[in-house]
């Protein structure tokens, strides 16, 4: 994973192009001028007041909501937070608020409210001690009824990989299982309600530093949620991808079951066999498999969101591109956009097919079937993290 770096020269021209293309699309209603706000976290290299004012040149990591004004031609800040390190994952809550995950080894979580308070705070030195405190992986999901919010943990001594299942208000542990793996990365609900989730399978050493990748074990494991039974298993053939994030898609693939979409970081020794390396696989829910060995991602994807009719948008950050699959070309990864470390991804939907909404480096862009694409600049310095969502309401 690339650490962030501040920007400079955001007064020069946006770099990259959205590709505009008209591929399985009908009819949809046009969008409106201020856009869905989006829970997001970045680092600036200026401090930043909770309104989003610069205040000196001090600048740290921040959370908070970010509004663009797509006829205005500009972001506004509505919320910047500063938080202790690096965010990850990013949940979004029915009352307009979200819960924010340290990155890895993550230790703490943080409920903010639809104002923009810290209404519950969660450090995970709290929950043990010593060789018993786990750290988690950066990204947690809440279930489809809302009941439960489940992060993905490490315990460090071993390298297990766990799941807790907290309470969304309070982030109290309420139960906890084992993922049958190591290094959970990120956890989705599939279409019956089931938790899915992404072991990546790397070994950690101190300071974050994976070790011994002789020894990847990566899988995608589906668990029921109440008991933590282990309902299946799946690994691709090559044990040098890692499967780590997670999108369920909106529509059903051929044989009428909805796919998840998994989003792969290869950890080949060869540097070009990494850059050759897939970035992308499907399950339904019997089968894992790759569709497309296009060799165009780099080898790394950090970022997945559904897309019409059952596919799915991907990044290729280190490509600087974002591509589009669909289950009709399965063998095709379609270029949508060129921009410069084009990263955090979000489906939006204005009309009858979901688009994306992307953060790349120098500024937030949209694409969508039929809409016009537009980009816009960041108001501040500042550099997002690898992920975001619309907030609710």
């Amino acid at each position: 994973m690339k650490k962030r770096t501040f920007l400079g020269g955001l007064t020069a021209g946006l770099a990259g192009a959205l590709l505009p293309s008209l591929a399985f699309a009908t009819p949809a209603a046009p969008a409106a001028g201020s856009g869905p706000a989006m829970i997001a976290a970045w680092r600036s290299s200026l401090r930043l007041s909770p309104r989003g004012e610069v205040l000196d040149g001090t600048g740290g990591d921040y959370i908070g909501f970010l509004e663009p004004d797509w006829h205005a031609g500009r972001v506004h800040i509505r919320l910047a937070l500063p938080v202790p390190d690096r965010v990850h994952g990013l949940v979004a809550l029915p009352d307009g608020g979200f819960v924010a995950v340290a990155y890895r080894p993550g230790q703490w979580l943080r409920r903010i409210d639809a104002d923009g308070g810290v209404a519950q705070r969660l450090e995970m030195a709290s929950e043990g001690s010593g060789n018993t405190a786990r750290t988690l992986d950066g990204h947690a999901v809440l279930s489809p009824d809302g009941r439960w919010l489940v992060t993905t943990e490490t315990q460090p001594a071993s390298g297990e990989g766990w799941i807790s299942v907290r309470d969304p208000q309070t982030l109290k542990k309420q139960a906890e299982w084992r993922t049958h793996g190591i290094e959970p990365h990120e956890a989705r609900f599939d279409a019956s309600g089931r938790l899915i989730v992404a072991n990546g399978g790397i070994l950690r050493a101190a300071g974050d530093r994976k070790r011994d990748l002789d020894r990847m074990a990566s899988s995608l494991v589906r668990l029921d949620i109440d008991s933590g039974e282990l309902l299946g298993q799946w690994r691709v053939r090559d044990p040098r991808l890692s499967l780590r994030h997670l999108a369920v898609a909106t529509g059903n693939a051929p044989n009428g079951k909805p796919y998840v979409g998994i989003a792969m970081q290869a950890e080949h020794d060869e540097p070009a066999r990494r850059a050759a390396a897939p970035i992308f696989a499907v399950w339904d829910g019997e089968r894992l498999e790759i569709p497309s060995y296009m060799p165009i991602g780099q080898g790394y994807c950090s970022d997945i969101a559904p897309a019409p009719d059952g596919g799915f948008y991907l990044n290729g950050e280190r490509a600087n591109r974002v591509f589009r699959w669909h289950p009709d070309k399965p063998g095709e990864l379609a270029v949508i956009a060129e921009l410069e470390r084009a990263g955090a991804l979000a489906s939006w939907r204005p009309g009858d097919l979901e688009g994306v909404i992307i953060g790349a480096a120098r500024g937030m862009a949209r694409w969508h079937p039929v809409e016009k694409p537009a980009m816009l600049r960041w108001p501040v310095e500042m550099a997002l993290d690898n992920h975001w969502t619309l907030r609710a309401g």
